[in-house]
Formats: structure tokens, sequence, C-alpha cells
């Protein structure tokens, strides 16, 4: 180490804080490669008798460092805490799951019982949970009561070895008379999906032991939702749900009402920005009617919820004694409506209790509560089927204006008129540039018609198809912005009215925003041609609840953490 590290080190050593049975370096911004560089921290560690909790977060550890460690922690039988996020920070993501596996077989070899495991913010994704899988497997986690892992980038595959793994453990506990009873689960932005949440909620049945369940903005819609809500009634201790930010609609939020109805020691539930509606506020009512009766705190927040049912749910309240706040902002009351729901729980002496409306959508338009009645179909729309249809208008145009034994060859008129990724890479190597000469980037409206056209046949999984369109986006965005008299302004609110996301004065009937749109964007923004200035325009409008990206939540959720990531500083 050099010798300034070695006198940074040093300085923070002695300000280690010990309390109880608990070694802290938390938060001294420490970089620490490799065993020499731990030398000390290893030391204080061994020298600590009765060692129970240890906290490493706010640091960043590499491999040799955290074997350095776990070799001291050994014999640490009496271990019962790791506090262990954000300790990764500007690591390689393959140097996270040799490291959490040293430490993780360190715990096991010392006989000791975990209550608590924090890992959160690491973004250590699918691997990362392999790392951890025989540690929650073992013995160590039989007695464990907390598991934090919020923010560490799970995703679907990640969600599924996490489950297998607490169902092994509970299995294994089981057979030795003491089963897991694991109390509180955080695993927030972690884009579990429907999968995910699916495979979680199976082991939360099994273990029917929580008292706190955060999952927040995971990209859950209802087939998820519905799958959570029948787990959590057979957890009759729960008392905080927080599954902010998913996409519950009415069947979730109706499934969801469901099972609250079994559960009597709920005291915050947290439901806000999940497109409740109307009909699933209603059954939520019904509920609290009959159920929660120490309810604390309900938020029910930018759920698209008209007056009736904001109202309904304003009086299905009026018995909860412990009741300290209840929101309802950012739904679909009208400014009459907003009063009527003041003025009915102001008359319930709970009137302190209602949060602000300061962000009411007001009133639906008519064709806009007609187009909620059959949002779970539309959701399940598979874009193939778009695809179909599209190919189906192409073919009878071409047969209407294209001899039989003349099939039209494909060109770029053909494709942005009837978008499919066939067409897409039949343009050949030189696909982007042929793009570029079509479109009119001098026009702003045109080039984010263009871009939204090309970004519908994204395609993730299908390397070509992906690298064709995000050539071409790139050719044509490049051209576009380095014009003098492109209106990036123009662009961008053009892109967000026709997907849906940002009224227009006329009437635009906005397309259907697939993933590949949201994709396309977050290839974008990282670009050098994109405008910086825009990117917390775009972050602003992701981090709305809107009805429009409901079929793609997964891609607006990693849009979204890629716009906070690259946002400028103000």
């Amino acid at each position: 180490m050099a010798t300034d590290d070695v006198a940074q080190l040093a300085d923070s050593l002695a300000k280690t804080q010990v309390v109880g049975g608990e070694l802290s370096y938390k938060g001294k911004g420490l970089k620490l490669d490799n065993a020499e560089s731990v030398e000390d921290i290893v030391k204080e560690i061994k020298e600590f008798q009765g060692l129970q909790a240890l906290r490493l977060e706010g640091n960043t550890f590499g491999v040799e460092a955290c074997q350095a460690i776990a070799k001291a922690l050994e014999d640490k039988s009496d271990f019962q805490c790791c506090y262990w996020s954000d300790m990764f920070t500007g690591r390689l993501r393959a140097e996270i799951p040799p490291a959490l596996n040293s430490l993780g077989a360190a715990i096991t070899t010392s006989g000791a019982h975990l209550r608590v495991l924090d890992l959160s913010d690491n973004a250590f994704g699918p691997d990362g949970v392999k790392g951890i899988e025989k540690l929650l497997k073992s013995s160590a986690c039989h007695k464990l009561q907390e598991l934090r892992l919020n923010n560490c980038g799970m995703g679907i595959g990640g969600g599924k070895i996490l489950a297998a793994a607490l169902t092994e453990c509970h299995k294994q506990s089981c057979a030795l008379g003491a089963p897991l009873r694991l109390k509180v689960f955080i695993a927030g932005r972690n884009r579990l999906e429907n999968d995910g949440a699916t495979a979680l909620a199976q082991a939360f049945q099994l273990m029917g032991s929580l008292e706190e369940i955060h999952m927040p903005q995971n990209g859950i819609n209802h087939p998820g939702i519905t799958a959570l809500a029948g787990a959590l009634q057979h957890n009759p201790q729960l008392r905080v749900v927080n599954l902010n930010d998913n996409t519950f609609t009415k069947k979730g939020a109706i499934a969801m009402a469901q099972a609250l109805r079994h559960l009597r020691n709920v005291q915050v539930i947290n439901f806000g920005d999940c497109l409740v509606r109307s009909e699933g506020a209603m059954a939520i009512a019904d509920t609290l009617e009959e159920g929660l009766p120490i309810l604390k705190e309900l938020n029910l927040a930018f759920g698209e919820i008209t007056e009736d049912a904001a109202l309904m749910v304003a009086r299905s309240v009026h018995n909860k004694a412990q009741l300290e706040k209840l929101d309802l902002n950012g739904n679909s009351l009208g400014e009459e409506g907003c009063s009527n729901l003041k003025e009915t729980l102001e008359n319930m002496n709970m009137g302190d209790l209602l949060g602000s409306l300061s962000d009411d959508e007001g009133e639906p338009e008519d064709d806009e509560e007609d187009d909620d009645e059959d949002d779970e179909d539309e959701e399940e729309e598979d874009d193939d089927e778009e695809e179909e249809d599209d190919e189906e208008e192409e073919n009878r145009v071409n047969q209407m204006t294209t001899p039989a034994s003349q099939p039209r060859p494909p060109d770029v008129s053909t494709f942005l008129s009837f978008p499919s990724p066939d067409k897409l890479l039949h343009l050949g190597a030189k696909r982007a540039l042929l793009i570029e000469q079509q479109v009119d980037v001098n026009d702003a409206v045109k080039t984010a018609e263009a871009f939204l056209k090309i970004s519908s046949v994204y395609k993730d999984k299908d390397e070509e198809v992906k690298m064709a369109v995000l050539d071409s986006v790139d050719a044509i965005l490049r051209k576009a912005f380095s014009c003098p008299s492109f209106s990036t302004f123009t662009f961008m609110s053009s892109l967000l009215i026709m997907l849906g996301l940002l009224k227009s004065e006329e009437k635009v009937k906005p397309m259907r925003m697939v993933a590949g749109h949201l994709q396309a964007i977050e290839h974008a923004v990282q670009q050098d041609y994109f405008p910086q200035e825009h990117i917390a325009v775009l972050d602003a409008f992701m981090s709305r609840h809107s009805k429009a990206c409901e079929s793609c939540t997964g891609a607006r959720d990693s849009l979204k953490s890629t716009l906070q990531r690259i946002r400028p500083e103000c």
C-alpha cells in the first residue's frame, strides 16, 4: 500500500466504532483491494471477543481483501449480523461472487447463526445471488430474520435462485425441528417481474412468518401481484406491505384486497404508483370496512382512482382509530372531487390525516375510462401479433398496387410504413445509411416518428435485429442532433406525445408503446450525440405512472435506472 493509503486507513481505524458486540467501518470510503490493505481490520476482527455484528458498508472491497476478512471470521461463532450493503462500488461484477462465496463459507465454517443479512445497493445481478446461494441454504441461515437485498439488480433469474435457496433452507431447518422464520424481506428495484415475484411468493407462503415485505419498483404486473397476494394471506403476522410502483391494475388490486381480508396485524400498506384503479380501490375499501383494525398508513396515490372510489376509501377508514396517514394524491378526482374528499374526512374528524392532493390528474375523459376495462388483456398482447397484423395490412396494400408476378422488393419506405424485423434486415448492410437518407432530419416530428417506427422492431434476444435497430437509430439521431436548425425540444415533445406520455393540444393518437421503444431510448441517452439537457426531462416522465407504460414496465424501470445514473448534477 502507498504511504498515503496506510495513513488514511490508520486514521479511519482510529475512528472505528465498537458498540456492544458490533464492529463498524461504516461509511469510511476505503478502497481495499488485497490482504495487505485489510491487515489492521483483520487484526481487530480476530481480537474482538464475542463479535456479533460487522459493518462494512460504504467502502469497496476486492476479492483478496474479502478472503482475508473471511479467514478472520472463521472462528466467530457468536456472529449474527452482516451489514454489508454498498461494499463493492467500482468493482467488476465478476469479482463479487467469489468475494461473497468466501465470506459465506467462513460464516458457515464458524458455526454462527445469522439474524441479519444486508447486501443492498451492491448491483451484483443474478451471479451475485449465486454467490450467497450456499450460505442461504446452510444451517448458518436457519435463524435468519432479516434479508435485505434492495437495489441489487437480481432480475428474474436471481429471484428464482433466491426463492429456491430460501425454500431449501426452510426444508432443511424444518427437518431439524426449527423452521426458518424470516420476518423482514426487502428487495426493491430488482426487476424481478412476474416470474421472479411468483417464485418468491411460493417461498413466502411456505415460510408463513413474514412481518414486513418491501418489493417496490420491480416491474411486477397483475399475474405476479396475484401470486404474492396468495402467499401473503398465509403470513398472519404481516405488519408492512410495500409494493410501491408496480402495476396491479384491477385484477391485481382485487386479489390483494382479498388477501388482506385474512390479515389482522397490517399497519402500513403502500400501493402508491400501482395503478390499482377505481375497481381495485373499491375492493380495498370493502376490506377496510371489515378488517385491518390497526392500520396506520394507507398509500393509494397515483392509481387512476376516480372520485366515487376515493370517497368509498375515505368512508371505509372511519373506524380506524390508529390511522395516521391517508395518501390519495395524483389520482383522477377533479377539483370538485378533491373538495368532496376533504369534506368527507373532515366530517369524520380525520381531515388532518389526508395527504396533499396537489398532483391530482383531474377528472378522466370518458374514452380513458372505457379504455381501462380491458387493460389486462391488452397487457398480455404479444408484439409478434402486432407484427403479423402489419404484415397482413402490407400484403393487402401490395395486392392492390403491385402485380402478383412482381412482388415489391423491400425498401426503406415499405419498412417505415409497415415495420418488421425481417424487412429491416432485408435492407442489407447499408440499411443505416439508406434510412438516414430517407428520413428528413430537418423535421423533428418526422424524425421522432421514424425513431419509434425503427425501435418498434427491437428484439433484445435477437442480436442481429438488435444491432440493426441501434445502428439505424444512431444514424438518424446523430445526423439530426448535429444539424444546427434541428429543434431538439420539438423532437422530445413529439416523442413523448407519440408514446402517450404527454397530452397534445392537437388530437394526436399515440401509438402503442412496446419495450423496444424504451430500450432504444435507453441506448440513445448514453450516446455522445444525445443532448444532456433532455435527460432530466425524460427521467421526470419515466418516474410518473402512466398507463402507456403498463405493458413494458421492465423496460421502463431499466430506462429509469439508467437516466438516474447518468443524469447531470444540478
